[in-house]
């Protein structure tokens, strides 16, 4: 099918299966990926527990943001925890639950934040030969947060907005985002792992770094990944 310019693969609402409440075994899956939403939101001590390993600091943190989101699990205020699914039909204007705005908030900012100061990183790195990626989490990282903190607040972000009308189009962007950035990010820390310091190393891990950031991208928005086509309007939906 021809969705606005390019073959674009689509779903239709009203194909889809729908469900009234959530397995346990869903709702428990859907645990591990709200720890590490949360668990990445200091990112100077973050980028601590990848570039030297883990300490005390990272274990205590963990345990904090497992408790949290256990009992927001508990109480259904997690996205895809909930006991029933929010969002059943397509294009409804039903208000957006706080905690789904904050939990989403806090995914771009896992997106958004560690894509754009690695990139920056990788960039100078080969322009001057030297790394200054401890220096750039330090300084870099709380201003470009609170920005995307912001745009959450003020409901910018796909997912994050006051209604969950757009929700078939906005979750394909959402997890378009999620396919390309978890692969870059992972190409990008195996290379970083297995290549020696040099400019011809810096210069590989940029380029695989876009390369897989772009490419996965496009087969992304192509919706040739799971939950990245959009749902076009019709009877019933659930939005995970």
């Amino acid at each position: 099918m021809i969705y606005g310019v390019k073959a674009v693969r689509v779903e239709y609402a009203h194909e889809k299966k729908i469900r009234a409440r959530n397995k346990t075994w869903y709702r428990v899956a859907h645990w591990p990926i709200w720890i590490w939403v949360f668990f990445l939101a200091p990112g100077p001590l973050t980028f601590s527990l990848f570039a030297h390993g883990g300490s005390w600091r990272n274990l205590v943190w963990l345990i904090i943001v497992m408790a949290g989101t256990g009992l927001a699990g508990l109480a259904g205020n997690l996205p895809g925890v909930e006991p029933r699914p929010y969002i059943l039909r397509f294009c409804e204007d039903r208000p957006n639950p706080l905690y789904r705005r904050v939990c989403y908030t806090f995914a771009w900012n896992a997106l958004i934040t560690f894509t754009v100061l690695n990139f920056t990183g990788l960039i100078i790195a080969v322009i001057t030969n030297r790394w200054y990626l401890r220096q750039i989490y330090a300084y870099g990282y709380v201003p470009l947060c609170a920005c995307v903190l912001m745009l959450g607040m003020f409901g910018v972000l796909p997912r994050v907005r006051r209604s969950t009308k757009g929700e078939g189009t906005e979750r394909r962007y959402f997890y378009g985002s999620v396919w390309s950035v978890t692969i870059a990010q992972t190409i990008l820390l195996f290379l970083w792992k297995i290549l020696p310091r040099g400019h011809a190393a810096d210069v590989a891990k940029l380029s695989g770094f876009v390369v897989c950031l772009a490419a996965a991208g496009l087969v992304a928005a192509l919706g040739f990944l799971p939950r990245t086509r959009p749902i076009l309007p019709g009877e019933l939906m659930v939005a995970d």
